[in-house]
């Protein structure tokens, strides 16, 4: 019976090794299935993710050179947007310049020559009360005369009494003007009046100033306190001095004033140039701004 129990305990504990020897091989087979499968997972995860790498870089990448056509479009419209900006002003300046007389800034004494059929685009009466005559009547360029009224009632405030006492005149009223002086002036009238179409007058855009105690033109009037005011102030109105003293045109005028625009008027008054000291295409570059406040 001992012999029989030593068996069945031999059998049995060799029974249970041989089981646990096949359950341990069972599992380090099982683990090494998965240990292989995780680590083709992984591999797989790997390869994944270096695609996953590469393609975002390369989007990335792409991504980039989108960022810089869509700044490169940009600049393309920006700078259509100017083109288009810059054709728009050309055009305007072109339109505004049709539209402006051409005459209105040339040199015309002894320079160029307006004819008889020449008549200002448009007139208006200026105000009687800037007239040294007020029951006669006066024209002045409509777009130039809201200018010289603002001077005028300037001055007025500044306590000067500025009166005009010649304005437009037309081909036939400067023939029937200049004839007149030659009869009693001869051929000295040249040095102080101009030929008919030789007139500034003609254009509307010129006025001849005095005070209420002068009357008259004369050199006298620069020594009133309304010459010094404008001298300093009438280019800030557009008004500027045809013939100063030691012009080579006509004798000093100092009450002949024409209105020429405030751009090159403020230009003539700071640089201390007269209008006539400058080339005709050099003043023509202001005509397109000269009603511009």
């Amino acid at each position: 019976m001992g012999i029989d129990r030593k068996k069945i305990l031999l059998v049995f504990f060799i029974s249970i090794l041989v089981i646990g020897i096949g359950w341990g091989v069972f599992l380090y087979i099982n683990l090494t299935k998965q240990n292989n499968f995780l680590i083709q997972e992984v591999s797989l995860l790997t390869t994944s993710l270096s695609h996953a790498k590469e393609l975002f870089l390369r989007v990335q990448k792409e991504n980039t050179e989108l960022t810089h056509l869509l700044e490169a479009e940009k600049e393309k419209i920006s700078a259509a947007q100017s083109q288009i900006q810059n054709m728009s002003e050309v055009v305007g300046t072109l339109q505004k310049l049709s539209q402006t007389d051409k005459e209105l800034l040339k040199k015309y004494s002894k320079v160029y020559f307006l004819n008889e059929n020449y008549i200002p685009s448009r007139l208006s009466r200026v105000d009687p009360q800037y007239t040294l005559l007020p029951e006669k009547e006066f024209y002045f360029h409509s777009d130039a005369l809201p200018f010289l009224s603002a001077m005028i009632s300037s001055a007025k405030k500044d306590g000067m009494n500025l009166k005009i006492s010649s304005a437009y005149r037309s081909f036939e009223d400067q023939m029937l003007l200049k004839t007149g002086y030659k009869m009693i002036y001869g051929s000295g009238a040249n040095q102080f009046s101009a030929d008919q179409g030789y007139s500034e007058h003609q254009l509307g855009t010129t006025v001849d100033l005095t005070t209420p105690t002068l009357k008259q033109l004369t050199e006298e009037f620069d020594k009133t306190p309304e010459y010094t005011w404008l001298r300093n102030n009438a280019y800030v109105y557009g008004f500027i001095l045809s013939y100063p003293k030691g012009n080579s045109y006509y004798e000093y005028e100092p009450w002949h004033w024409r209105f020429v625009g405030i751009a090159l008027a403020r230009r003539l008054h700071n640089e201390k140039k007269n209008f006539y000291d400058l080339a005709q295409r050099e003043i023509d570059t202001y005509l397109v701004s000269i009603f511009d406040r």
